[in-house]
């Protein structure tokens, strides 16, 4: 599970508009209690985005994540089933039917003889 953000995107947004404004990365981060490579690398996922924009990619983000779970419990239901599908099966070996077939004609030639 990754570790979840102080920072709303809609607040990220906001400090991003700062730095558009004149503010220095420097001075952003020791404000906001963050280090000066968060707010480069925010910059690299917001930047030039809006609030709309930021929410809408975080509904895709999640629908993609579900997505991921789902592809991945089928790809392990398909495993599992060529797996079964591909064990060879021991099969009796040849004559096997015959004898079964002989013993059961006996039981129940005994069965008709006891009765």
């Amino acid at each position: 599970m990754m570790k979840r953000s102080r920072f709303t995107p809609e607040q990220i947004i906001g400090i991003l508009k700062e730095n558009e404004g004149g503010v220095k990365a420097g001075d952003l981060a020791r404000r906001h209690g963050v280090t000066e490579h968060t707010i480069y690398r925010w910059k690299a996922k917001y930047g030039g985005m809006s609030v709309s924009d930021a929410q809408r990619l975080k509904q895709l983000e999640d629908e993609n994540r579900r997505l991921k779970h789902i592809v991945a419990d089928q790809t392990l239901d398909i495993q599992a089933l060529k797996a079964v599908l591909g064990k060879k099966w021991l099969r009796p070996p040849p004559g096997a039917a015959r004898r079964a077939s002989s013993r059961t004609s006996c039981i129940s030639a005994s069965a008709g003889r006891a009765g």
